[in-house]
């Protein structure tokens, strides 16, 4: 791992062109390795954490519309150190007001706009319209398919070609779905990004656009209106907070609240696992029973708290009440598996859709960013909007689509303000879980994190009452659980995680970050570098192209 210098300001370059910071300038990482790609540029061009998040996030809409689109929404967890405050930005995309019976693709209201400028006006840097020029280039000149990009598409070929607008945008030459480096053109998305560019989110909520965005959806077999999309707002909201460490490094997590359930389940598995210190405490051979377990009480407590669009029925404060974690451990056993159906609450059979995905990023103030994003199904309706060029997000609370998986989670020594951790997961129900199994390994057990991220999983939610396992899991692990009373099922892969780790603080202590994506996914990861010359090379891991 390489040495970085805290970053500085060059005078022989003006502000927001490309290596106008020198040394040290941020990390980044997310699935779709173009959009790091842009967000790194943000970076060396002076901007921060947020700034290269939003340019992201809308580079995405476009190079990874299967789960990122105008037409979606998200949560993401934000730290700045500045105004010593961390807290969660809600943006999600829920039903309309009126959802006709009779509409054959019913759509959610689009929120990803509105939740990115009000994460843009309350802690960015650069202009506005500057952080979307990227996407709009891409979209109106045409960028290669990616491989992330092409995995979803041969998912889904056959029924997404079959509508008109996305047959023209997703469909190569042969009429067949485009393959890895293939060039996709979106040039009706370009423009309505130009429009968003000169006119700020305004127009899109409540102006013109407004009206023509609201009439294309209705003309397509969707439900929207003008007024849905009046009531859009960004929220802000205070985390789940759950303090753990020790004296001489005091350290909160931060998760986001419900209705981005992931993070209610999250925040209770880290207040057990951290905050009453039992994944410490934990011999390496009962840490795998222990996540299990914690895992499926988590799940099952969610099924008392959760109501159908996400949200809690109980303040969210108290889904991490000393009592209530209590009661959720009182029967755990360290040399045993407990039944699922001997729990207070048995865990319900709830499929979630995995269609979402993540990213983080970290500047060299230590401002960072977490987020997730989805269009509650993978893309979305299939519908591409004809004369928008956005797909729709599907309607929530069907067949699991929904902010269910969104979790992203952000760790901070409070007492000085430093970044240490943070990390965005994505694969459905086993999502919180792949990001517990990660934040344990490396924030708890000092693991490098690319050995924590690439580590074998585990994944029990309690219905069914079997433990998922990953094929490369050692045999002496399964065995073990399996002597506990564990029934196991193989798996392909367990979710799949995106995460940052300086566990010295940022600033001021950069030189021991690491950065790493998943391995099971096609994501980058990168560090800007020491000084101008290498400062677009960097720590990169992760096999995404």
């Amino acid at each position: 791992m390489a040495a970085l210098l805290l970053g500085s300001c060059s005078p022989g370059y003006a502000p927001g062109t490309l290596g106008q910071v020198q040394g040290f300038a941020g990390l980044l990482v997310a699935d779709e390795p173009k959009a790091v790609l842009i967000g790194r540029d943000i970076l060396s061009s002076g901007g921060g954490a947020v700034d290269a998040a939003v340019a992201m996030a809308f580079t995405m809409a476009v190079t990874y519309p299967s789960r990122v689109g105008l037409g979606g929404g998200g949560v993401c967890v934000v730290h700045n150190p500045k105004t010593k405050k961390t807290e969660a930005l809600e943006f999600l995309a829920g039903p309309p007001a009126e959802l006709a019976a009779d509409a054959p693709r019913p759509t959610a209201v689009p929120a990803l706009a509105r939740g990115l400028f009000a994460l843009h006006a309350k802690y960015g840097r650069q202009r506005w319209e500057s952080l979307l020029g990227p996407a709009e280039s891409l979209a109106r000149f045409g960028n290669p398919v990616s491989r992330a990009l092409a995995a979803d598409l041969a998912q889904v070929a056959e029924p997404l070609l079959r509508d008109p607008g996305s047959r023209k945008v997703f469909a190569n030459s042969e009429g067949q779905a485009a393959k890895e480096g293939e060039p996709i053109h979106q040039p009706d998305l370009a423009a309505f990004l130009a429009r968003l560019r000169a006119r700020g989110p305004g127009d899109l909520y409540s102006g013109v656009l407004a009206r023509e965005m609201s009439e294309a959806v209705r003309a397509a077999g969707g439900t929207l209106s003008p007024e849905d999309l009046r009531q859009v707002q960004g929220r802000w909201r205070e985390t789940l907070a759950v303090k753990f460490g020790n004296i001489l490094l005091p350290l909160t997590a931060h998760f986001p609240p419900p209705p981005a359930a992931a993070g209610g389940v999250e925040a209770q598995m880290w207040s057990i696992l951290a905050g009453q210190g039992r994944f410490g405490s934990a011999s390496a051979e009962e840490r795998g029973h222990l996540l299990a377990e914690v895992s499926m009480r988590a799940f099952a407590d969610r099924a008392a708290w959760m109501n159908a669009d996400g949200s809690s029925q109980i303040d969210p404060a108290e889904l991490i009440a000393k009592a209530r974690l209590d009661g959720l451990m009182a029967n755990y056993s360290p040399q045993r598996h407990t039944p699922a159906a001997s729990l207070k609450t048995p865990p319900a059979d709830f499929p979630e859709n995995p269609a979402a995905t993540g990213m983080v990023v970290a500047d060299r103030d230590g401002q960072a960013v977490a987020c997730t994003f989805t269009l509650n199904n993978l893309f979305g309706t299939g519908r591409v909007i004809p004369g928008i060029g956005m797909l729709m997000a599907a309607v929530p609370g069907r067949a699991g689509r929904g902010p269910y998986p969104l979790g992203p989670m952000i760790v901070v020594a409070h007492n000085v303000q430093e970044f240490h951790f943070a990390a965005a997961a994505n694969g459905g129900q086993a999502a919180p879980t792949a990001l517990m199994s990660v934040a344990a390994q490396a924030v708890l057990d000092d693991r490098p994190l690319p050995e924590a991220v690439a580590a074998p999983r585990l994944h029990h939610s309690g219905h069914p009452d079997q433990l998922f396992h990953e094929p490369n899991d050692s045999l002496a692990r399964l065995e073990g659980l399996r002597r506990r009373g564990y029934e196991t099922v193989e798996v392909p892969s367990i979710g799949r995680v995106n995460a940052i780790h300086c566990p010295k603080g940022l600033p001021p202590k950069p030189e021991v970050c690491q950065v790493a994506t998943d391995p099971r996914g096609h994501g980058y990861g990168l560090g800007l570098g020491t000084k101008r010359d290498d400062a677009f090379s960097g720590w990169t891991f992760g096999g995404g192209k």
